[in-house]
């Protein structure tokens, strides 16, 4: 850290500076300390700006490498066998299935944000074009998220800033005038427990792109690597991290984890909204710990209750 000292009229203002760099961009922070200060006036209020700077520095850095530590073969293969066991496989999905699957997808992961239909609503949208008397944002979600999850099955492609652009276009474009579009300068996300508390800020919109191209280049480095389950958890969990738009992330982010999924010959997974809370605790356990453990045991649980719901609905079909 240095001063830096700039004229104003016959006034000398000081200033406490420091700069950061990440990748190929320097961040520049800078604390005004005050004019023409007295040696223990200074002294105080440059310590006071060093304590500011540093905890800006660390909200830098906070969200840093996507898994800095690499899994050691052993849980490569665990995971590997753990994937050949769910109930679930993605050639044993027909045409009608993938249509159920994306019911039951659009209803939980709506609901998980807030959204007030209910799923015999949002069958009745999806099938019959029925609108009942709710929110038009929430109808118009409804809407995108199947299209979006239409979308993943079709492109070929796997993780790209243009991609994460394009699937939140895709489901917000009815709701939301900044469908499609990055967090703008000075827009910053800090998500808040129901106690008051944050449990959650986002990366600085100036490090958005930086973080993603980031997350893009492990993927890239690891896809042939790790199974497909610890790239859709570190994509996704990374990808909340990030937090790159200012509404709209948690869905985007479960579209992108699919995608990933099925880009690597595994089925679909649903989050149920009634799993929120662990869903949840698996995000907090992987942002604090860089713990995948408790996201890939919530994954073999949905599976199996995403097998449970399609064999329902094929026997009340039968009836």
């Amino acid at each position: 850290m240095h001063i830096e000292k700039r004229k104003s009229g016959k006034k000398i203002k000081y200033y406490l500076a420091h700069s950061y760099r990440e990748g190929s961009k320097v961040h520049k922070f800078r604390k005004y300390l005050g004019t023409d200060l007295k040696p223990e006036k200074f002294n105080e209020r440059k310590l006071i700006a060093e304590k500011l700077i540093l905890e800006e520095i660390h909200k830098y850095r906070i969200i840093s490498d996507p898994l800095h530590i690499e899994l050691h073969k052993d849980e490569i293969e665990l995971i590997k066998k753990i994937e050949l066991s769910i109930p679930l496989k993605i050639f044993h999905l027909s045409e009608k299935d993938w249509k159920i699957f994306s019911e039951i997808f659009t209803y939980n992961t709506n609901a998980i944000e807030g959204s007030r239909l209910n799923q015999k609503q949002v069958k009745e949208i999806l099938e019959e074009d029925k609108w009942p008397d709710k929110s038009k944002e929430d109808i118009a979600e409804a809407y995108g998220v199947d299209e979006a999850i239409n979308f993943i099955r079709k492109t070929k492609e796997h993780i790209s800033i243009e991609l994460i652009k394009k699937i939140h276009k895709i489901v917000f474009k009815n709701s939301k005038p900044f469908a499609g579009k990055i967090r703008k300068k000075g827009e910053e996300v800090v998500v808040m427990g129901s106690k008051g508390n944050i449990i959650h800020e986002g990366a600085p919109q100036s490090r958005i792109n930086h973080l993603l191209n980031e997350l893009i280049q492990w993927y890239n480095k690891n896809k042939l690597k790790y199974p497909a389950f610890i790239l859709g958890a570190v994509v996704h969990n990374q990808f909340e991290n990030i937090h790159p738009f200012s509404d709209g992330n948690g869905r985007v982010g479960r579209i992108l984890l699919n995608n990933i999924l099925l880009k690597h010959g595994m089925p679909p997974v649903n989050i149920d909204f009634k799993n929120r809370a662990e869903y949840y605790a698996s995000l907090q356990a992987y942002e604090l710990n860089k713990d995948l453990k408790p996201t890939i045991n919530l994954y073999v649980k949905e599976y199996k209750n995403l097998k449970k719901e399609l064999d329902d609905y094929k026997k009340k079909k039968k009836l």
